[in-house]
């Protein structure tokens, strides 16, 4: 029997507003005993059935997977992959002649709170955040089986540092599915048009940093005849897109010496000659520190999220505003700097005022040229505001 979940009188408010969310705090009574990952239902306080979802541990104790209709139906996971596919389609990712990776779901933005799936090129690597949803992975490879048919290669299921250790869980990566003729081997991707080499098995998140597709491409738009710093640059994303554009040239840093080492495979599988770029395996603050004023005329600051939680947002706020004071010190005048967050505690506005804060610190006039985004299929639900994470800021430095 399913368990029910029952809700404090008038605390079903946010679930009459399609909000994927039930807070421990929320909760009456629980009839039954679910184990972590179990689906059960969520009813009012008159006993009214309101939506289903999957149990877990924590502050957050439902994550809503239907507010109508049987998740456990046969149909569930090809219908839900199906309309996430369909969207897709209809922003012009799939079957594209110059992009072959995008993510095919976005947790709560396609109404699947605690899945991620990206898709490169036949290869699909998906991260389950909650015991649910790993739980789920036999149904989900077979319904992307169902979905992709003979242009499936693999399903790699990369849960081990993402799903709840604590759940029982048998944690270890590995293929749910290979197609007869598959190697394993790293991909070569292209995304639009540039050439990126994949590795899911090692790589961080599932291989590539897709949700900075369009910001890469308006870091090319405004490349021509600058010198580029690529900070935190992982596998040299920016960087390509920077030559692409001409750019001078394109320095990396990153202190992980294998990101180092894909982001030279990456501009060597571009064309770009080394004499226009060069990668450094340091800690970011202290190669700021090396750096000559004026030296480049174009920044990107994409550091990895500094806030995990709400009670590191403070540290992180002070994090955000040392980097980017350091940033438009170095950079040139009538200089770019394009600064990100991706930590999704840390709201628009507050790290707006920490921007702010370090434009001040230097006493330089800045200006905002632009608000930056995640792409269309990292697509935010809109009765889930919370899935917005990624922001920034183009911002023009004299």
């Amino acid at each position: 029997m399913t368990a029910k979940i029952y809700l404090k009188k008038g605390r079903e408010a946010s679930i009459l507003r399609f909000h994927p969310w039930v807070f421990s705090g929320a909760v009456a009574n629980v009839v039954g005993n679910p184990a972590e990952g179990d689906l059960v239902g969520v009813y009012s306080s008159t006993g009214k059935i309101l939506a289903m979802g999957h149990w877990q541990v924590g502050s957050i104790v439902v994550r809503i997977l239907s507010f109508a209709g049987d998740p456990s139906s046969p149909v569930f996971w090809t219908d839900a992959l199906r309309a996430a596919y369909e969207l897709r389609v209809g922003v012009g990712l799939v079957n594209s002649r110059k992009t072959n990776c995008y993510r095919l779901v976005h947790g709560e933005g396609d109404g699947l709170p605690g899945l991620i799936i990206d898709y490169y090129d036949g290869v699909i690597v998906m991260q389950a955040h909650s015991a649910g949803m790993f739980r789920a992975k036999k149904q989900i490879c077979e319904a992307l089986q169902s979905l992709y048919g003979k242009k499936l290669k693999a399903v790699y299921d990369k849960s081990s540092g993402t799903a709840p250790f604590k759940a029982g869980l048998e944690l270890i990566d590995g293929y749910l599915y290979k197609a007869p003729d598959f190697t394993d081997e790293p991909v070569i991707v292209s995304e639009n048009g540039h050439k990126f080499k994949i590795d899911w098995r090692e790589g961080q998140k599932t291989g590539f940093f897709l949700d900075q597709r369009d910001n890469r491409a308006l870091v090319e738009s405004y490349s021509k005849g600058r010198r580029v710093l690529n900070l935190f640059s992982y596998t040299g994303g920016f960087s390509v897109y920077a030559l692409a554009g001409g750019a001078l040239r394109a320095d990396s840093v990153d202190s992980s010496s294998k990101a180092i080492s894909i982001a030279s495979e990456n501009l060597e599988l571009n064309g770009f000659s080394s004499d226009r770029h060069e990668e450094y395996c340091s800690d970011v603050k202290d190669f700021l520190a090396t750096v000559e004023p004026g030296k480049y005329d174009l920044i990107i600051v994409d550091p990895p999220a500094f806030a995990k939680h709400r009670g590191a947002v403070s540290q992180a706020l002070r994090a955000y505003q040392r980097l980017n004071a350091a940033a438009i010190e170095a950079v040139a005048h009538g200089g770019l700097v394009f600064s990100f967050s991706c930590s999704q505690v840390v709201d628009r506005q507050a790290f707006l005022e920490a921007v702010f804060s370090a434009s001040a610190q230097t006493g330089r006039r800045v200006r905002i040229l632009d608000r930056l985004n995640q792409p269309s299929d990292h697509a935010v639900n809109i009765y889930h505001p919370e899935g917005e994470y990624l922001k920034g800021l183009l911002l023009y430095v004299e």
